[in-house]
């Protein structure tokens, strides 16, 4: 089918506000950090219900029309980019908060709903809906359930996968699937929901979701630790979580020139500990009581130095204190901009081989031509390491030599090329590192099923 005539067949099914095409797409683009670059596609649509991209699917898979699903544009690896000869369907409008069920202590919302939004609700009624990540404040919820986002608390609260209950997605032929059940225990068949958590919308695409909260927390106190050997960190680890009785909430690794590069843009403000370790290591606690939470960290902290666990420290619990340390932590586009470009990875390692093969990683890259810098830190809890790496170009021999080097040591150590951000367009080369044949296999054979035409966000992870 003609672009003319798939554009014509969906302002049939839509409102005149819900199609963009031609000069009405020049404010659109395919990435938040790409706002200078306007969308060049068929056309754009804008659902504002299931209906909707029911009806909107089924036109384009009768069309054999591919379609590119945009969320919140926060995508790290490519899978937003899109071609001129698609059409992309944006969730923007699909942002409703249906339904806040204290009781159940349950959420329901429309996929588009921004994640900090969401959170901002769920506190509102004195309950926690723990994703915590730097691009909450922009991502939709339908994205971070598409990747299986995870964040800093997975730790103790699990991935996004663990805080779904129910799920209401739409096939690439049109049918909707619906499982909007509020229960925790359901043994009845396979669990369909779970086949479009983290599959990156290839198989349908995610309209509602019913996310299950927790009660919220009365107290939150932070500590920040640095050490001299990376065994420490582990040490540290195993016994802050066998002393704290179920609060570490979180438990972040930053290396030392990532450290001094985060903290020497504070205005006017002193690092809250001195740039001369090795590794920084920043932990949360969420309870029920301020100041004996406090106390006991304090305790385990003081204790540790006296034992010389760790090499120094300092606590933090007033709101002023948390929020200017956490941003340490999470304003990573201080990293970003150490260099005129940069390559981004979130891989997976067992923790105890964490130390020796990130410094490993990190000689290597560093000693590559065209590579000013290479910066980790990550969730060290869960096994996620991330790098930010400046590099002085944007060729496809540098970015593919750096791959090289950081994806080298997966398959032989049984990690992930993908921790938190999905394979979208760019790690599909490197899927192998993770997956045996016959995993991918299966999920070729999954695409296949939900969608014989390959017509919905194609390209992805194969």
């Amino acid at each position: 089918m003609h672009k003319s005539e798939i554009v014509k067949k969906l302002g049939s099914l839509l409102q005149a506000h819900q199609i963009l095409t031609g000069e009405q797409l020049q404010q659109r683009t395919y990435h938040i950090w790409k706002m200078d670059a306007s969308l060049d596609v068929v056309a754009l649509v804008l659902p504002e219900s299931t209906e909707d991209v029911a009806a909107i699917l089924k036109a384009c898979s009768e069309a054999n029309q591919e379609i590119v699903v945009h969320g919140g544009l926060t995508n790290l690896v490519g899978s937003t980019e899109v071609q001129p000869h698609q059409v992309v369907i944006a969730m923007d409008r699909m942002n409703a908060i249906e339904e806040m069920d204290s009781q159940s202590r349950t959420l329901t919302a429309q996929s588009g709903a921004i994640v900090e939004t969401l959170i901002d609700c769920a506190a509102e009624h004195d309950l926690l809906l723990p994703l915590n990540f730097g691009a909450k404040g922009s991502a939709q919820i339908g994205g971070a359930i598409a990747t299986n986002a995870g964040g800093l608390r997975v730790f103790r609260y699990g991935m996004t996968r663990q805080m779904v209950l129910g799920l209401e997605a739409v096939l690439p032929d049109g049918r909707i699937v619906s499982s909007l059940k509020k229960i925790l225990k359901d043994n009845s068949g396979y669990d369909l929901k779970q086949l479009f958590i983290g599959a990156e919308g290839t198989l349908g695409v995610v309209t509602k979701v019913i996310l299950r909260l927790v009660e919220a927390p009365k107290s939150r106190v932070s500590a920040l630790v640095a050490v001299n050997q990376y065994p420490q960190v582990i040490n540290l680890l195993k016994y802050l979580e066998k002393n704290l009785s179920g609060s570490l909430t979180g438990f972040e690794l930053m290396w030392q020139n990532t450290y001094t590069t985060m903290t020497k843009t504070l205005n006017q403000q002193q690092p809250p500990l001195p740039q001369e370790y090795p590794y920084y290591i920043f932990v949360e606690c969420l309870g029920s009581d301020v100041q004996k939470d406090y106390d006991q960290l304090e305790t385990l902290i003081g204790d540790a130095l006296e034992n010389e666990m760790i090499a120094d420290a300092a606590l933090m619990n007033t709101d002023r204190d948390l929020n200017h340390l956490w941003q340490i932590r999470e304003d990573v586009s201080i990293l970003a901009s150490q260099g005129k470009y940069d390559q981004h990875f979130d891989i997976s390692l067992p923790i105890p081989k964490i130390g020796p093969l990130i410094a490993e990683i990190q000689s290597q890259l560093e000693s590559l031509p065209g590579v000013s810098h290479a910066f980790a830190f990550g969730h060290v809890a869960d096994g996620n390491i991330h790098f930010i790496i400046g590099k002085e170009n944007e060729s496809d021999a540098t970015r593919e030599a750096i791959n090289e080097i950081v994806y080298a040591p997966l398959k032989a150590n049984n990690g992930s090329v993908s921790a938190e951000h999905g394979i979208g367009l760019h790690k599909k080369d490197y899927l192998y590192t993770s997956r045996s044949e016959t995993e991918i296999a299966i999920m070729k054979s999954l695409k296949n099923l939900f969608d014989p035409k390959h017509l919905l966000n194609p390209g992805r992870i194969f």
